[in-house]
């Protein structure tokens, strides 16, 4: 397992940082005040609309938006960021409301009250986008405005991860002057109220922020500015940090960077931290095609795929095997396609074709995207190939296409096969299942279940308690084993690579695994 004692090397540095702290050995005061912080990353947004978006889009929103509730640092549950105040006022976990702080205002310096809150969660139920995050909101019956500063929510059942709903940036407030109500934005533009303006945007190359100083929420800014770089590779991203053009890398890193960085991090003047996180990778089989819409060709595959394999193989092992949905970490986290399947087996898969009375090798295009999840993709992708082939059953294509047109693919159902990466929306099990089930979800594929939709994630949403809720989960994910749609490949972490100069990483990263810029600064002696 990728350790070697990160974990505890994270700690003791935190202690002894802070021990010395009040000798002036590090201070945000920094010579370096002014100069923006460079952020390298392979996580370019797919769209500027938040109504549009269940995506990666989202890193950019946390940081320009503005949401009812956000995460503090270090915190696990929804504290109020917009809002001044939030919680449900009936016993049945229906009726949620929110009084939003004073004198808020967009960057435009347009008002932000009540009224702005309810047209921005109005737009995205109306503009209903596929694969767009209308999803998150199906305990949602109608907003009220009470004043300008109170918002009530009445749901149609009771949901206790609604206030988990409303911290994810899907949520961000808009300006009703600048985002029309019944279609997406198209001027590339945007207009938020959170902590930092987007002061210029250009496509695949990079977002400019600068500090909003009319801000009103959670967050605690530690730097004036930060530029966001958008790279096409992980080998450009890394040589990109080590020739210091860029200050600090998240998301694109591959594992032999992780693994080398980790090795030579003095050497280079560079610091590695590694976040443990619930990010997942899996594949998602396409009912509509002729192949994969067979139950036996999904779980002959299930049978056949050598998660350690990949782990070991092709990431260094800087992730773990994942036999569940629902990662390590979570409650209702079982190992369900290995309980059901075991070890890779040939034999075994041919069996369950055989009986299905496929007999000849079952042709298979596998879709990946080619500049998301890092460059690890496509040989991660080549050794499934390989591994499928190799059983004698499978013949193979791979396709790929850059995330943005990929996005556009999957949503259209053009792909029999297809590799996705989930970011939690927020940390729940509820998150690891809900997005994926139903007529809209956030795959663009629809996947009725009524036994999820109508009753496990129903009843699960009754319980406050959100470790009772186990039974409900284990459930879900024996009707998900049942159908293999979905196909578990591996639990990741998340690894943060910065100049020396740069501080607070070990902070930067939140509950839904988006880097929080304002976390940001530069280190310095007195």
């Amino acid at each position: 397992m990728f350790n070697r004692n990160r974990g505890l090397r994270q700690l003791a540095t935190a202690a002894s940082i802070s021990m010395v702290a009040g000798c002036g050995v590090f201070s945000s005061d920094s010579s370096n005040d002014g100069k923006p912080i460079v952020v390298g990353t392979t996580s370019e947004p797919s769209t500027l609309d938040p109504a549009a978006s269940w995506d990666n889009s989202w890193e950019l929103f946390r940081n320009v938006h503005q949401t009812l509730l956000n995460f503090d640092t270090g915190g696990s549950e929804p504290k109020p960021d917009a809002a001044e105040s939030c919680g449900f006022t009936d016993s049945s976990s229906t009726v949620y409301s929110c009084e939003l702080r004073e004198g808020l205002k967009f960057s435009d310096g347009h008002e932000l009250d009540a009224q702005a809150v309810k047209y921005s969660i109005d737009r995205i139920r109306t503009i209903n986008h596929n694969g767009g995050p209308a999803g998150l909101l199906t305990s949602l019956d109608r907003i009220e405005v009470k004043g300008d500063r109170e918002i009530v929510f009445h749901l149609n059942q009771a949901d206790a991860t609604f206030p988990f709903v409303l911290s994810t940036p899907a949520m961000s407030i808009v300006d009703p002057d600048e985002y029309p109500a019944k279609s997406l934005r198209q001027d590339g533009k945007v207009n938020g109220s959170g902590p930092y303006i987007l002061e210029s945007y250009k496509e695949g190359d990079r977002a400019v922020l600068v500090r909003n100083d009319s801000y009103k929420g959670i967050a605690d800014l530690k730097n004036d500015a930060v530029t966001i770089r958008y790279f096409q590779s992980s080998a450009t991203v890394a040589s990109a940090l080590r020739d210091k053009s860029i200050d600090v890398v998240y998301r694109g890193l591959s594992a032999t960077d992780v693994v080398d960085i980790e090795d030579n991090e003095k050497e280079e003047g560079l610091q590695l931290i590694e976040n443990a996180t619930t990010e997942i990778s899996y594949l998602v089989f396409n009912p509509k095609d002729p192949w994969s819409s067979k139950l036996s060709v999904r779980k002959a595959i299930a049978q056949v795929v050598d998660r350690p394999a990949l782990a070991h193989n092709i990431y260094k092992d800087t992730v773990e095997p994942l036999y569940s949905m629902i990662p390590k970490g979570l409650v209702g986290h079982t190992t369900g396609f290995f309980d059901n399947f075991g070890n890779p087996s040939a034999a075994k898969a041919k069996q369950i074709l055989l009986e299905d009375g496929i007999t000849d090798r079952v042709p298979l295009t596998l879709w990946y995207t080619s500049d998301r999840y890092g460059s690890q993709t496509k040989p991660a992708f080549e050794e499934l190939k390989r591994q499928l082939e190799t059983s004698g059953l499978f013949t193979v294509k791979l396709q790929s296409r850059p995330w943005k047109t990929y996005v556009d693919g999957y949503q259209k159902g053009e792909y029999p096969v297809f590799g996705r990466g989930w970011f939690p929306d927020f940390p729940d099990a509820d998150n690891f299942i809900a997005p994926f089930v139903g007529e809209q979800n956030a795959l663009g594929t629809p996947y009725t279940s009524p036994e999820i939709t109508g009753q496990l994630l129903p009843e699960s949403r009754r319980e406050s308690d959100r470790g009772a809720v186990g039974e409900q989960f284990e459930e879900a994910q024996q009707i998900l084993l049942d159908d293999a749609r979905l196909l578990p490949l591996w639990q990741g972490k998340q690894h943060v690579a910065a100049n020396e100069d740069v501080a607070g990483t070990e902070v930067s990263i939140d509950p839904a695994t988006m880097m929080v810029m304002w976390e940001l600064y530069w280190k310095t002696s007195w």
